[in-house]
């Protein structure tokens, strides 16, 4: 992913305005103006990598924002760390060589990002392990933190997993929400049809084999299964094997660790999993900060 964009600027530039790190009373008021100090990121436990080069992406924002700072620095890392990778305990992670002052007012916000964003990763790469051999793939949602999303989709893909709709233009997917307020299956996928923009594929989620069966009959693209128990799930499969050109079948509601293998062996498409953004545990990750 580029991490030079605009909008993962104005993240971190948000992110380091919030710590009002360019104000960090503590280390101004210890730290000598020209100290240098070397600092190793550490996993404190078994982890998938992810938000590396979020790094030297908070090293240049915090720059810009402080217009003072001219003294150079270097981020080392081993060429067998990146992201995606599997991490170990005690395994650091990447070295930073900077002014002192620098480092302790960046610390908390490169950790965040990097605890974050390797929780993802990691709960996501559970789901996928979990799901081996099958032909399911594993999704997320857009249930992800205000603001963060861009940066807990790209997570999900460091484990692994793949993303479903990046925001609400990206695709018509159609609730029981727009069912209800559409006036029924049919009219939610009448109008879905006639006023979508390009090529759009349409998805409609449904809630019993009933349900499902009026979609296919009318113009339905895509199913999404909500909520629905791993028999349910076999049997919408079974359906819709039967139709001359098959319709992806994706499953969601109530997805955990402990279930997702029954619902794989379905045979279904897709497994979209809120929890791996909603509330992942943010990896324990540490930053050992020594003078040089």
């Amino acid at each position: 992913m580029e991490f030079s964009t605009r909008r993962i600027t104005a993240i971190i530039e948000n992110a380091l305005l919030e710590d009002r790190a360019t104000r960090d009373a503590t280390s101004y008021a210890c730290i000598d103006a020209n100290q240098r100090a070397s600092a190793t990121i550490l996993a404190k436990q078994d982890c998938i990598l992810s938000g590396i080069a979020c790094v030297a992406k908070i090293l240049d924002v915090y720059a810009a924002l402080d217009g003072a700072v001219t003294s150079h620095y270097e981020v080392t890392t081993h060429p067998e760390i990146f992201d995606g990778v599997r991490l170990r305990k005690g395994q650091s992670v990447a070295v930073i060589r900077h002014n002192a002052r620098v480092i302790l007012s960046c610390e908390r916000v490169i950790l965040n990002f990097m605890q974050r964003m390797s929780g993802i990763a990691t709960i996501t790469r559970k789901f996928v392990e979990a799901v081996s051999g099958t032909k399911a793939r594993i999704l997320d949602t857009r249930k992800t933190a205000p603001g963060l999303r861009v940066l807990d989709k790209y997570a999900v893909r460091c484990g692994g997993g793949e993303n479903h709709r990046l925001d609400l233009s990206d695709g018509v997917l159609i609730k029981n929400n727009h069912v209800a307020l559409a006036g029924g299956i049919v009219q939610a996928l009448d109008h879905a049809v006639r006023n979508r923009r390009g090529s759009q594929p349409i998805e409609i989620e449904v809630r019993s084999i009933t349900e499902l069966e009026e979609a296919v009959a009318h113009g339905a693209e895509a199913i999404l299964l909500d909520n629905m128990s791993p028999e349910e799930v076999r049997r919408a499969v079974e359906r819709c094997n039967k139709l001359e050109s098959p319709i992806p079948l994706e499953c969601s509601g109530g997805i955990r660790l402990e279930n997702v293998r029954a619902y794989a062996e379905t045979g279904v498409d897709f497994i979209s999993v809120g929890l791996v953004t909603h509330s992942p545990q943010a990896v324990d990750m540490s930053m050992r900060v020594v003078p040089v």
